[in-house]
């Protein structure tokens, strides 16, 4: 009993300490970063391990008050946030239906949705261009939302709808008995068994769309549209570059997924937990 005791107790320790050591892997990019953020152009490249000999915040100062940063951030908030509420709405109404009804043709759906997986979306930058000037919303937030809905939307659908297959239609059967509609057995019992996909699809989808260059440089134009990755690849200047300001913004423009990050991971091991504890 007691060689088992201790060999539990040396497992724990080793797993403790490998999983120390990967999260320290993970934070200790994120904190040079932060204190590179208060170094000075000299200084980073003098010293680009070591700790800063002062912590001047003079780049923040100028980020948020000489530059545009804010505006930028807004419109990376709107465009990030509107697509991700758009696709988690849209492909969990569609998983649903594919999943749980007989629908004509819905076979050719689900593959129809699937294909946005495969087909790379670059290969149509032309097309996109074209018909966003053709809706004239070209040089609008309103083109990055539609088009990173549309990037977004496969993916959910793919998760979602073998996640709903596996929800026990019994669930649904005994919602109908006691006089729920459709609309709110989707919504009373399908959406709440739901939040562990929800998230997973939430973390995918909104990494790339707060991350994505291309697209934003393709349809926006105008530096009141622009957004953050935009806005960072402007300070890299052709002679010289404050790289304590670029450090800066990439500071601040990774708050934003760390807390989606920790909020909606925590919505992911919940449901997995509470599903293992009903199981």
């Amino acid at each position: 009993m007691s060689k088992l005791f201790v060999k539990h107790k040396i497992y724990k320790i080793l797993l403790f300490v490998f999983l120390s050591l990967y999260a320290l892997s993970i934070l200790y990019p994120l904190l040079l970063m932060f204190l590179t953020s208060l170094k000075t152009t000299r200084e980073i490249f003098t010293n680009p391990f070591g700790l800063p000999k002062s912590f001047n915040l003079t780049s923040y100062i100028k980020l948020l008050t000489i530059s545009h940063y804010l505006k930028y951030f807004k419109n990376s908030l709107i465009v990030s946030f509107i697509s991700l509420a758009v696709v988690m709405v849209t492909s969990s109404t569609a998983s649903y239906i594919l999943a749980k009804y007989n629908v004509k043709g819905r076979n050719f759906l689900y593959l129809f949705f699937v294909a946005g997986l495969i087909i790379p979306i670059r290969l149509g930058t032309i097309s996109i261009m074209r018909m966003m000037i053709g809706m004239h919303i070209n040089n609008n937030l309103l083109s990055v939302i539609i088009l990173s809905t549309a990037v977004g939307i496969p993916f959910g659908v793919f998760i979602l709808t073998d996640f709903i297959k596996m929800i026990p239609e019994e669930l649904s059967n005994a919602a109908r008995i006691d006089g729920c509609s459709e609309p709110g057995i989707f919504r009373i019992v399908i959406i709440p068994l739901l939040k562990p996909a929800l998230a997973a699809v939430a973390i995918v989808n909104f990494i790339p769309v707060w991350n994505d260059f291309w697209f934003p440089l393709v349809l926006l134009k105008d530096d009141a549209v622009r957004t953050v990755p935009l806005a960072t690849a402007l300070l890299f200047g052709q002679y010289s570059t404050n790289y304590g300001l670029v450090f800066a913004v990439l500071s601040m423009a990774s708050i934003p997924v760390i807390i989606v990050y920790l909020v909606f991971s925590k919505q992911f091991i919940k449901g997995l937990s509470s599903g293992a504890l009903k199981g």
